[in-house]
């Protein structure tokens, strides 16, 4: 199924030294919940976290425990390091982007049983265009969004229990992974960069499609809110810890003051921080990112949760790949000015999620300037809050469906009115 790469390289050279440090964060995660959990717990709350049916939104803290919730996460994320490796890919920043975002969203959506077979499915797409797997395994692990949508099939009432249910849950995850790699590179013309979660804008589109099959069919399913509260001293702490750790090793890096050049870049995809300056900088960027994420959290009076420090990893995940504190600031702005000022408070569920990822919208600060990074972050509070009823909770990244109808709607106009100079 996969290759192992043929050339040697030293252990500490650039193919397994970060494959290091991601299996550390991996084991973190892992070793973690023995600490706060007994092991019972741990397990039979991950048994609980897989027979789910996942969609949006679904603490997992609070359907498993927290214990289970990290262990679920490290076990997957784990997991995709493997696979990874066995492709032979080498670490870069979309590797880390990818691989936190996992990590992020195994704390409420993806866990240990349903991704599969949206990954079969992206592999058979790579054996039928006789393609290398590795060419698309980024799409097949951003395109687990739609995973909640395997849990339904396999654990869901809508059908008899019993083999068919196993049966369609396999199906719709596979015909869900043949579609992801063709969509995902038509779609990435839509918002031409400016959202960096293109595949979240694929995966919004394909789980409104397959939603509305289902209701067609008069299969529907109650919307829900599992969202906990209670834990911010302890998670606090763990995540500051965290995020202290990479920036002191970032410190042992060569060229981590390369840091305010990664700061002069839009963002706009593709900017890979590692590949553009190097590991120090990058791994810096991500330290201070998490620490800017975590505190705005504890500073609106929010809750670290299974959620919340899903979007913090998937922020610190894109920092090495083109997010960074000048180019988020303006779009968090942006959606705080749009909770003030209608109906909505700051430490309401959808809004923390909405500031956290909504910085999907990054680019779009980085190359017009903060007065257009706030205007995005305005208008993408408001849309985001509605484009979840089209797929129903279904895809996980519904910012990144909300960021990309936001980043198609206001990059013509910008770049008219921005751009227009003698024209204006």
């Amino acid at each position: 199924m996969f290759k192992f790469a043929k050339k040697k390289q030293p252990l500490m050279q650039m193919r397994y030294g970060p494959y290091i440090g991601l299996c550390a964060f991996c084991f973190l995660f892992i070793i973690f919940p023995f600490i706060i959990s007994s092991p019972r717990e741990i397990f039979s709350g991950l048994w609980s976290i897989i027979l789910d049916p996942d969609y949006l939104i679904s603490d997992y803290v609070g359907v498993g425990g927290l214990g289970a919730a990290f262990f679920n996460s490290g076990l997957l994320t784990l997991s995709m390091t493997g696979i990874l490796f066995l492709s032979g890919t080498q670490i870069t920043g979309i590797s880390i982007s990818a691989l936190l975002t996992v990590a992020g969203f195994a704390l409420f959506g993806k866990n240990i049983l349903n991704v599969w077979p949206i990954l079969a499915g992206v592999y058979l797409f790579a054996k039928y265009r006789k393609e290398p797997f590795s060419r698309y395994i980024y799409i097949a692990l951003f395109g687990t969004a739609l995973s909640p949508l395997v849990s339904l099939m396999l654990f869901g009432n809508l059908l008899p229990f019993g083999p068919f249910n196993l049966f369609a849950g396999i199906l719709v995850g596979l015909s869900i992974g043949m579609i992801l790699p063709p969509l995902s590179t038509a779609f990435l013309r839509f918002h031409q960069g400016y959202s960096l979660y293109n595949v979240g804008f694929v995966t919004g589109t394909i789980g409104t499609v397959y939603v509305s099959l289902l209701k067609s069919f008069g299969l529907l399913v109650e919307s829900r809110m599992i969202w906990t509260t209670g834990n911010n001293l302890l998670l606090a702490i763990f995540l500051y810890i965290s995020f202290a750790a990479l920036v002191l090793f970032s410190l042992f890096l060569l060229r981590w003051n390369k840091f305010k050049w990664i700061m002069g870049y839009s963002g706009r995809a593709v900017s890979d921080f590692v590949i553009l300056e190097g590991w120090g900088a990058t791994l810096f960027n991500m330290g201070i990112m998490g620490v800017i994420t975590t505190s705005y959290i504890l500073f609106i009076g929010g809750d670290l949760n299974g959620p919340t420090i899903g979007g913090i990893l998937t922020v610190v995940g894109f920092s090495a790949f083109g997010k960074h504190p000048r180019n988020i600031i303006p779009v968090i702005l942006g959606i705080m000015l749009g909770a003030i000022t209608k109906r909505w408070g700051l430490a309401e569920p959808s809004i923390q999620l909405a500031a956290l990822f909504g910085t999907t919208l990054a680019p779009i600060s980085g190359e017009f300037g903060w007065k257009y990074g706030l205007i995005a972050g305005f208008v993408h509070s408001s849309v985001v809050l509605n484009v979840g009823m089209l797929h129903s909770g279904f895809n996980l990244y519904n910012n990144g469906f909300s960021g990309g109808l936001v980043a198609a709607f206001l990059l013509p106009l910008i770049e008219t009115f921005a751009r227009g100079g003698n024209n204006r």
